[in-house]
């Protein structure tokens, strides 16, 4: 029997470690030059040494997002924040994994903009996680997964530890014969076709939440309740 990869060692570490810490999604990607450049600019430099991703997922709370009827809740935005700190402390975690392995790592935030005016973050989880083979871009403009839909938050770890390519683990996928999300966008921002994906209204939409719900929060949850992947029932 041959011997193990040293990336399929690595591989194993971090996502025994990962899962350990309640991550429900794990994938690992190596960054092409062209999502790299998507990059924002306070990353840029340091990133051109990390040529690999770490692309973690935890599920939303089903019974949560069934709170959310017309607009965003205060269970949900609550729920929704507490998701995103524990995936940073995910994050951090398996940065400090890979430190110790004697290697550099940079955990991003799980949901932090940097621009507001173009709602940029340090750079897109769901198509680092597209990339890591965790699934594909729907019609929502967000990461479907087969097994939870969109109803996901994600987190991305950037490092130089060499890292097996899993983009081909969901290659193609798509929502297929589902429209559900383009039924629930009460402004019509989601088209059959993914390409057509309004995002000014969509934006609009969420700012209006914001304001509306008094959750100080850009968030809606509408579309994210009804998509529930191709083994999510």
């Amino acid at each position: 029997m041959s011997e193990p990869l040293q990336t399929d060692i690595n591989l194993e570490i971090l996502e025994t470690a990962a899962r350990q810490r309640g991550i429900d999604l794990f994938g690992t990607a190596l960054i092409d030059e062209e999502q790299r450049l998507r990059f924002h600019e306070s990353i840029a430099d340091i990133a051109k040494s990390l040529p690999y991703a770490v692309s973690m997922g935890i599920r939303l709370s089903r019974p949560v997002l069934e709170t959310v009827l017309t607009a965003p809740t205060w269970t949900y935005n609550h729920h929704y924040r507490q998701v995103n700190i524990a995936l940073d402390q995910a994050a951090l975690f398996i940065a400090g994994e890979i430190q110790r392995e004697g290697f550099t790592a940079l955990s991003i935030p799980a949901s932090q903009l940097l621009d507001w005016d173009k709602l940029r973050a340090h750079l897109s989880h769901r198509e680092i996680a597209v990339l890591a083979g965790l699934g594909w871009i729907g019609r929502n403009n967000l990461l479907i997964t087969p097994e939870f839909g969109s109803q996901v938050r994600l987190v991305t770890v950037l490092t130089d530890m060499e890292l097996p390519a899993q983009s081909g683990n969901n290659a193609g996928g798509d929502c297929g014969t589902c429209h559900a999300c383009v039924k629930m966008c009460p402004v019509g921002a989601i088209d059959d076709d993914p390409e057509n994906f309004d995002l000014d209204s969509c934006t609009a939409q969420l700012r209006r939440f914001s304001k509306s719900e008094k959750i100080n929060t850009m968030i809606c949850g509408l579309c994210i309740k009804v998509c529930r992947g191709q083994k999510g029932g």
